[in-house]
């Protein structure tokens, strides 16, 4: 949860090299940084509340509540689906 929230305050941020190293290794392997922050949405961010996690093994699912603004419309709060993994004793966000 700490590390799903880091990521987001890096997004909310603008902080695409802090977000972008919460990527797990094999994401990181086929995403470059660059292609990561040309296809990620910037600056809409605005707040985010982890709802659950739900881990089996080494795989989570985490499902958050996302609020962001849209050209049109401002402080729209969707639910947001994340999967994450444990990988050398750490949780990693994969993309």
């Amino acid at each position: 949860t700490e590390r799903v929230k880091a990521r987001w305050a890096a997004l909310i941020k603008d902080d695409m090299d802090a977000a972008y190293a919460y990527m797990s290794p094999g994401s990181r392997a086929v995403t470059t940084l660059e292609k990561y922050k040309s296809t990620t949405r910037r600056g809409a961010f605005r707040e985010v509340v982890v709802d659950t996690v739900v881990c089996e093994g080494d795989a989570c699912k985490v499902r958050l509540m996302l609020t962001y603004d849209h050209r049109q419309m401002k402080g729209i709060t969707t639910p947001v689906n994340e999967a994450w993994i444990f990988e050398s004793g750490q949780a990693w966000y994969v993309n």
